[in-house]
């Protein structure tokens, strides 16, 4: 009994040393500069630690900056989802021999860097650029463009983690019997009904999964609100990277890390009864 399960657990000694010394002992040391003291200009992760950078944190200056981080994060979620079912339902449906085809269309995206994507659509969005000239002949365009905009971060958000949302609706689309449908439609129940009363519980595990895959990235992403919105656009994310690099203030930024990270975990427990209660 105590070979075997020494042998199973010889098995994943190489994920553990990986998991160990790449995400444990970085998350360590981030919490650990997250108690430290800042002295000119630089962290000292030494004794005596300091509660001071949580206080900071948690100070209400810095409330609305969380706030539009959820914001974003919920926004960019509910866009997705409302996005990326109907795609997801018609690839799983309807893609026949195509399916395959479909989804690589989907993963095309991540086949390019994501920065280069957001300064692709930082051009889009320019005032000189094609959206705004296009709108412009319609009478809808703005000066300078549509830049430095809440629109613009959700949109640059949302173009950005569809896929994340797409794949895992897929998924429980394609498992979905179709069949169910059409049995609602005898019995009397019309297409909203019908969506709410059988399509929605039966791929509701899709839907929690795409939605934690989405929410979590958009509230701890910090290039898109850099590139895409402004000083007014700040969120969580981009202030702990103003932090560690031009405010230099690390225990300030572990700290937010650590706190945004907190409430990360908050949301899995939550998924996680919920996804219990649903199965």
């Amino acid at each position: 009994m105590l070979r075997r399960w020494l042998k199973a657990n010889a098995l994943l000694t190489p994920t553990g040393l990986w998991l160990g010394i790449f995400l444990i002992a970085p998350l360590a040391l981030v919490v650990q500069f997250s108690f430290a003291t800042r002295d000119t200009g630089v962290a000292r992760a030494v004794l005596p630690w300091t509660t001071q950078a949580y206080l900071t944190a948690l100070d209400p200056a810095f409330l609305p900056i969380f706030g539009r981080t959820l914001v974003y994060a919920v926004v960019t979620t509910v866009a997705c989802l409302v996005l990326g079912f109907p795609l997801a339902w018609f690839i799983a449906r309807h893609g026949g021999r195509y399916r395959t085809a479909l989804l690589a269309a989907v993963l095309i995206p991540f086949w390019s860097s994501y920065l280069a994507r957001i300064y692709a659509w930082k051009a889009l969005l320019d005032g000189e650029g094609l959206v705004n000239t296009v709108l412009s002949w319609v009478g809808l365009g703005r000066d300078g463009g549509f830049l430095l905009t809440h629109g613009a971060v959700v949109l640059g958000l949302t173009y950005g983690f569809l896929p994340f949302m797409v794949l895992p609706l897929y998924v429980a689309c394609e498992r979905f019997d179709f069949r169910l449908v059409e049995a609602s439609y005898d019995l009397g129940h019309g297409r909203v009904s019908t969506f709410f009363r059988i399509v929605l519980p039966g791929v509701l595990t899709g839907v929690l999964a795409g939605s934690l895959l989405v929410l979590v990235p958009a509230a701890g992403d910090f290039v898109t609100p850099k590139l895409l919105g402004g000083v007014d656009q700040s969120t969580f994310g981009s202030v702990i990277d103003d932090q560690f690099r031009g405010g230099n203030n690390w225990p300030l930024g572990s700290a937010m890390a650590v706190l945004l990270l907190v409430l990360v975990v908050l949301v899995l427990v939550l998924r996680g009864r919920r996804g219990e209660d649903v199965l």
